[in-house]
Parts: C-alpha cells; structure tokens; sequence
C-alpha cells in the first residue's frame, strides 16, 4: 500500500491535487481546514489519520520528531524540504516515495 500523506499548510496546495493524478492518498491542510494550527497539532493530525506529514519547516519538525523519540510516541513519518519550485517538490517527492511501502517513514524523517 502506498504512503498516504498530509501537506502541511506552507506546502504547495497544488501539490495535492497532482500527487492524487498519480495514485496517492493525500491531503492538504488547508483542504482539512487545519491552516493556522501549530506544528505539534498538525503532526498529531497526521498520526491519527496514519499519514506521512510533508513540510517545508524543517527545523520544528526535527524537533518535534526529535521530542517523539524521547517520549516513545511513535509518527508516520515526516518528509520535510527547503523551499523549492512545485516541479522539484514534485520530481524529488516522487523519487522518494517510489517503491515505499506505508511503515517505511515510520519515525524517521526524511529530507528532499
């Protein structure tokens, strides 16, 4: 089964709908209404719904991935990135999920 995935707000929402073109279950924050919620809420709502997060705030992410660790909670993944065009993000997601089957995110994080 593949990755199902939740963009966070500051990802491009068009990202969503081209994802989905390709066979992905994915959701965006701003289509959830969930625009303005904190980073710890929006990765909460990610694990709940057993969704990989994909963001651009790569520094609260690792922190807060680092604060699961300590605290044995367990995430679905976060794929986090630098600011880049919707063509990149899309070539590079595209190139890391291939083949990735849902529990291969599983408390990491990954970089683009």
């Amino acid at each position: 089964m593949k990755v199902k995935l939740f963009l966070d707000e500051d990802v491009h929402a068009g990202l969503t709908h081209t994802l989905r073109q390709r066979g992905f279950d994915v959701v965006h924050a701003q289509e959830m209404k969930r625009k303005g919620r904190s980073d710890a809420d929006q990765l909460a709502f990610a694990v709940q719904e057993k969704r990989c997060l994909v963001t651009f705030n790569i520094r609260d992410f690792v922190l807060l991935h680092n604060s699961y660790l300590k605290q044995d909670k367990e995430h679905w993944g976060i794929i986090a990135s630098k600011q880049m065009s919707i063509g990149e993000i899309l070539r590079r997601l595209l190139f890391k999920l291939a083949f990735k089957e849902t529990g291969y995110f599983k408390n990491r994080i990954e970089f683009l």
